[in-house]
């Protein structure tokens, strides 16, 4: 992660570092590199909020936009919590440029007017200097209008579709060639799948996956064909009838992307119909450990999930995240991706103000290329010019126990292509 150092600041005392890092022992490895020796006064307000932003000598407001309740809770609370642990941890070093960040919650409730109507209060009332927020692409479209009229930053931790780009928004989730694509090689090659059954829920996220997936199926999968293809309306319970068309269609693989609380019904039905993964392949570009805790780890094992994180994951600073979030949260709480990818966000953003020194919008845009976290808990990640990360892609099977066993990764980080060719 950019460090930002004042020529002009004077050093540490050896006691006075010895003291901070004895504090700082038991701390996500995340924070380390983040630290920054900075206070207030080196950086008037004057200087560093030059449009009005809710930046005071010793407080940087933000904003958090996110469905507490309804259907896509199940899936939005971890983003939630992974988003205060940050910000906390953030202030226990003594916050952004010496300022404390109070954060202003808004619920979504599942809505996209509503997101649209929160997304205004925060830039046009609050003055919010960026907000961490959105999950479904829905709630993402409803309010880029409003962010890029009124010139707010998002930041956004969802895998989604691509084919969108924006001054406005920094994407910490995947795009469709770090997910969609990968995933389809991997059942191609890895599971010799060539017959596919799309299923998804009905809105521009799921549809218009679905859509690059079959142009990938079809044109780029050697003999492989979509024998099916379905959609349900967000918070749908009923699957029956598509269990029925699957069981005629006898697809090599099922190819799903249906959210929310849908996946609690989806996945037990699937399983009352004898769909197990003993006799059926099943890849899904929706499900992390958020809402297997909805679905139950014993209706969706031996399934598979495609996403670049899993909380299995075995290295020092998922260990450390792992640990925080739980002390935070409760043991029996887990991290998704998109949990993950919500705690980078403040991160992501605490990095990109020290290098720009400022917490004006337009100086946040221009410096986000190029910042990097070394010790984010799915390893390195780094914004690219287009405001995607580059990231790996990870194959995850489901387990009894509500995890995921890592079961193929991409050898390297794959660079963020959110308008790829052909498939637009």
């Amino acid at each position: 992660m950019a460090d930002k150092k004042d020529p002009i600041q004077a050093p540490l005392t050896d006691t006075q570092r010895r003291k901070m890092l004895m504090g700082m022992a038991s701390a996500p490895a995340l924070m380390m590199p983040a630290m920054t020796w900075a206070n207030a006064a080196q950086y008037p307000t004057a200087k560093v909020n030059t449009t009005k932003l809710a930046v005071t000598d010793t407080e940087v407001v933000v904003g958090q936009l996110h469905s507490a309740t309804g259907t896509m809770a199940i899936s939005e609370t971890g983003s939630i919590q992974a988003e205060q642990l940050a910000i906390d941890q953030i202030n226990a070093m003594g916050g952004v440029l010496g300022r404390k960040i109070r954060v202003i919650k808004e619920d979504g409730a599942s809505d996209w007017p509503t997101f649209a109507e929160k997304s205004k209060k925060l830039l046009v009332q609050d003055h919010v200097a960026c907000v961490f927020g959105c999950w479904t692409s829905a709630s993402r479209k409803a309010v880029l209008p409003i962010f890029e009229k009124e010139n707010g930053m998002l930041y956004y931790p969802t895998f989604y579709e691509g084919l969108e780009q924006s001054k406005n928004v920094i994407y910490t989730g995947q795009e469709a060639t770090q997910q969609i694509l990968f995933g389809l090689d991997w059942a191609s090659k890895e599971k010799k799948a060539k017959t596919f059954f799309l299923v998804g829920s009905d809105y521009i996220w799921p549809r218009t996956s679905m859509k690059i997936a079959r142009k990938h199926i079809e044109g780029h999968l050697r003999a492989s064909s979509v024998v099916g293809e379905e959609y349900y309306p967000l918070g749908h319970t009923n699957f029956n009838s598509l269990i029925n068309k699957i069981k005629l269609k006898k697809p090599d693989v099922i190819f799903a992307a249906v959210v929310g609380g849908s996946n609690v019904a989806f996945y037990k039905q699937l399983k009352a119909a004898g769909i197990t993964a003993s006799k059926q392949f099943l890849l899904t570009i929706s499900v992390t450990e958020d809402e297997v805790l909805g679905i139950g780890g014993e209706n969706i094992a031996g399934f598979y999930s495609s996403m670049k994180y899993f909380q299995s994951l075995d290295n020092p600073n998922n260990k450390a995240f792992v640990e925080a979030f739980k002390k935070a949260y409760g043991p029996k709480s887990v991290i998704g991706d998109v949990t993950q990818a919500g705690y980078l966000g403040p991160w992501i953003w605490k990095a990109t103000v020290e290098k720009a020194g400022s917490f004006d919008v337009d100086k946040i845009a221009a410096a986000s290329g190029g910042i990097e976290l070394k010790t984010a808990p799915e390893g390195y990640v780094k914004v690219h010019d287009n405001h995607h990360l580059w990231s790996r892609a990870r194959i995850g099977m489901a387990q009894a126990d509500g995890q995921f066993k890592v079961v193929a990764e991409s050898p390297e980080l794959i660079q963020p292509d959110p308008f790829p060719k052909g498939y637009q």
